[in-house]
């Protein structure tokens, strides 16, 4: 009985031990993601038009939270 309680403990612990490496993989690649976008938006904020664009986004965001808005408070029953 013991042997069988011992191969428990172990295959247990060997299973603990592979979860462990995939959240530390997993972590390691979120790292990896966040440095990528950083990089990659700093580097889109050094090109040209980078402003126009930004103020464009601004104002269709707008636009479409505007939208959005009426939508909401036309379907809107009042008692």
């Amino acid at each position: 009985m013991s042997k069988e309680k011992q191969s428990r403990a172990d295959l247990q612990e060997k299973k603990i031990l592979a979860l462990i490496a995939v959240v530390q993989r997993i972590l390691d690649e979120n790292a990896y993601i966040k440095d990528l976008a950083v990089g990659t938006l700093e580097t889109i904020k050094l090109m040209s038009g980078y402003e126009e664009a930004i103020n464009k986004l601004k104002e269709k965001m707008a636009a479409e939270s505007s939208k959005t808005e009426e939508a909401n408070t036309s379907t809107k029953t009042f008692e």
